[in-house]
């Protein structure tokens, strides 16, 4: 089943399993002790990811490792910058509606 990654990212286990694994590759249970929760919850957790493609697996020996799909996430920051231009914008606006405030308060 291909999952959506936005829905995959809405949930802040998630998006703090990605922070994690943005620093470094972690196996499950490395992953797990960063939270109040089973370790079958953060497995259920890295599938979700897994599946919308947002970190991958590789296989060390024995253990599984978890690292961030840096491309995927240019995915997310490309829908995102959309939203900063807009806020740019507004912020541009404001500081300009600021200034002229500023001078009339000087000029009187």
């Amino acid at each position: 089943m291909r999952r959506d990654i936005f829905q995959a990212i809405a949930d802040p286990t998630r998006r703090s399993i990605i922070s994690l694994l943005a620093i470094q590759a972690m196996t499950p249970n490395a992953i797990a002790e960063n939270f109040d929760t089973s370790r079958q919850s953060v497995s259920k957790h890295l599938r979700i990811l897994t599946e919308c493609e947002l970190v991958k697996q590789e296989q060390q020996g024995r253990e599984i490792y978890y690292s961030l799909e840096i491309e995927k996430m240019k995915e997310i920051d490309k829908w995102l910058i959309q939203f900063r231009e807009i806020w740019k914008t507004k912020f541009n606006q404001l500081d300009d509606v600021l200034l002229t405030l500023k001078n009339e308060k000087n000029e009187n």
